[in-house]
């Protein structure tokens, strides 16, 4: 068939799909101030419908404006003091910025070995040009560091009013129920975390809650919820078997099992699980029966559930005092809301 043809031949059938297809009528208007969002003829959808499970989605949005904004604020601030200094005269601002600000930042062999073992970089993977580009990458984030001392030291007197209104954290009912927890039942701030033995983000922030406890002690508590993800082949069997060694013991136990695993992701199949029983010192006889039967399975699936009740999509999620916390955040962002908590 000749390309003309079929060009004609095509545009007869699109002509002939949307021939009288109507266009929907939107009407967009200011908000009424009734919490209505949408209204269809006597059909009325509220704010509260349409935000409903899209809390943490809506969240982060606002939060990436939010940050792009606030950036801006700092890289203007920062611009407009360089300005104020006389030494910078006939300067870039690279040029001050290398000079007067970052000039001594520097990053040693050790610091790049450091951090490929910690981001589990496989040895195969390491060559010269590698470690060349991780060392760039230090250096930008100790250059970050040090234009922020900088800051500081600028505006120590004054500080730095800004006129943004934050986004605020959605906050969500969370029942702490019969989850294992470390900590006091009597603490005033309740973080319960959702989390995955084989997510490798939750490895990192166990490490970020156990640090939370040591640095609040008897002021926080931490309880733990299980979401398993579907493409994480152990991690279901890895949840039940926390709860087979809380099982035995109390919640004491848990933990220890719960760090025994994060400890060592590679070794969360069933045959290692029971390994790790014993070592523990679990009833081995006990611990299998109740591994091999699913006997959590139904509680486990529980969690998953309540997860997705409060908005609950990935790992780790937190939620402190209600308020969340998505993924594995750095422990000063979970310091600003509890001593916020704190402080009421």
């Amino acid at each position: 068939m000749k390309l003309v043809v079929l060009i004609a031949l095509i545009t007869a059938i699109l002509v002939g799909c949307t021939k009288g297809v109507s266009k929907v009528n939107y009407k967009f208007m200011p908000a009424n101030g009734k919490g209505v969002a949408v209204k269809v003829g006597d059909i009325e959808i509220t704010e509260a419908d349409l935000t409903k499970g899209i809390e943490s989605d809506i969240y982060q949005a606002q939060m990436k404006v939010f940050d792009i904004k606030f950036n801006r604020v700092k890289s203007i601030v920062i611009e407009k003091l360089m300005e104020k200094d006389p030494k910078k005269k006939g300067m870039s601002n690279d040029e001050y910025l290398d000079k007067y600000i970052a000039g001594k930042v520097t990053v040693s062999d050790k610091a790049v070995n450091d951090f490929i073992k910690e981001k589990n970089i496989p040895k195969q993977h390491i060559n010269p040009q590698i470690k060349e580009r991780i060392k760039n990458f230090l250096k930008i984030e100790e250059k970050k560091k040090a234009v922020d001392k900088w800051l500081a030291q600028k505006t120590k007197s004054t500080g730095i009013t800004v006129y943004l209104q934050k986004p605020e954290r959605p906050t969500f009912n969370v029942n702490v129920g019969d989850a294992p927890i470390l900590g006091k039942d009597s603490a005033t701030v309740t973080i319960v975390e959702f989390s995955d033995f084989q997510c490798p983000f939750c490895k990192k922030a166990s490490d970020t809650a156990h640090k939370i406890y040591k640095k609040y002690g008897g002021k926080v508590k931490v309880a733990f919820k299980h979401f398993p993800l579907p493409f994480h082949n152990n991690a279901r069997k890895a949840a039940e078997a926390s709860l087979c060694a809380k099982d035995q013991g109390n919640d004491k136990m848990f933990w220890k099992f719960h760090d025994v695993m994060f400890s060592d992701q590679a070794k969360l199949g069933v045959a290692d699980l029971k390994a790790s029983a014993k070592k523990l010192g679990l009833n081995s006889a006990d611990f299998e029966k109740c591994l091999d039967s699913g006997k959590f399975a139904a509680k486990v699936e529980e969690n998953i559930k309540e997860g997705k009740d409060v908005g609950v999509k990935s790992t780790p999620t937190f939620f402190v005092n209600g308020k969340l916390v998505s993924g594995a955040q750095p422990i000063e962002v979970f310091s600003e809301i509890i001593d916020e908590e704190l402080g009421k």
